[in-house]
């Protein structure tokens, strides 16, 4: 199993989609995949016409047991999504109670790790839709990965909260002894805009390799897809937004096989 997180400290760059669009296209390679909410606004569980608002079972249940995770219940939360192959894990706007409630318990940094471990055959890849904010959900994201994806859109301020979400992964590194290898995403990319131009040049001065070579474009077919819970790819498969991501999943899929290989 594959462990991807897709986190950063700043809202609307990308996250939701960057999970769908990889996971889609996971899912037409033939791989079983599962999409993790860990947003209490819930998009990626909206994107597929559940109500976060709604939910008799969620993620919430995994913490309601002091980092215990009793046997079947993962398995009972998953959801079913338009994509053959792809199945979800839901939220429930349950969770922004989550800080206060579990702030003074041990072991609850590892809930979605713990998990995860018991769905460890059943899926070949799963990708975590993470909050905008540094809190237990964020650190059971981070703890659970093997690969963090930070799409940044290509702004002045998108480009300063990237730093934000660079120190974090470092004093998580620290504190944790984890080495996460990291890909920086360049999102809602417009070349005719010099904002975006300049967003991307400072990028790849500040961050090198680490950058993803291309950049994600603003892409209208996104949205159309989002409004009828299907994954962009199935929507417009050679759209200019699917195209870069299918260039990403390649470049995603070798270095997991490099890292693998490397381990053995």
């Amino acid at each position: 199993m594959h462990v991807w997180a897709v986190a950063n400290q700043k809202g609307g760059v990308g996250k939701t989609t960057t999970t769908v669009c990889l996971a889609g296209l996971l899912g037409e390679l033939g791989h079983k995949v599962l999409m993790v909410d860990l947003d209490p606004h819930g998009s990626l569980t909206s994107y597929f016409k559940y109500n976060p608002d709604d939910m008799e079972t969620s993620i919430y249940d995994l913490f309601m047991h002091e980092g215990k995770i009793p046997e079947g219940l993962p398995k009972k939360i998953i959801l079913s999504t338009s994509q053959e192959g792809v199945d979800l894990f839901p939220a429930s706007t349950a969770l922004a109670t989550l800080e206060r409630k579990v702030a003074t318990q041990g072991g609850m940094g590892l809930v979605i790790s713990k998990s995860l471990a018991t769905l460890w055959d059943q899926y070949q890849y799963v990708i975590i839709d993470t909050p905008p904010i540094l809190g237990v959900l964020m650190i059971n994201a981070l703890a659970a990965a093997q690969k963090l994806l930070i799409p940044v859109q290509t702004e002045y301020l998108a480009v300063k909260g990237l730093e934000r979400m660079t120190h974090t992964l470092s004093m998580v590194m620290q504190s944790t002894k984890k080495k996460l290898p990291f890909t920086i995403i360049p999102t809602l990319y417009d070349r005719r805009t010099h904002a975006s131009l300049n967003a991307l040049k400072n990028i790849r001065q500040l961050y090198g390799e680490q950058v993803f070579i291309e950049a994600i474009p603003v892409d209208t077919r996104f949205r159309d897809a989002s409004e009828l819970g299907s994954m962009p790819s199935k929507i417009d498969p050679d759209g200019r937004g699917v195209r870069v991501y299918k260039h990403l999943l390649t470049d995603l899929l070798k270095t997991s096989d490099d890292s693998h290989q490397a381990s053995q």
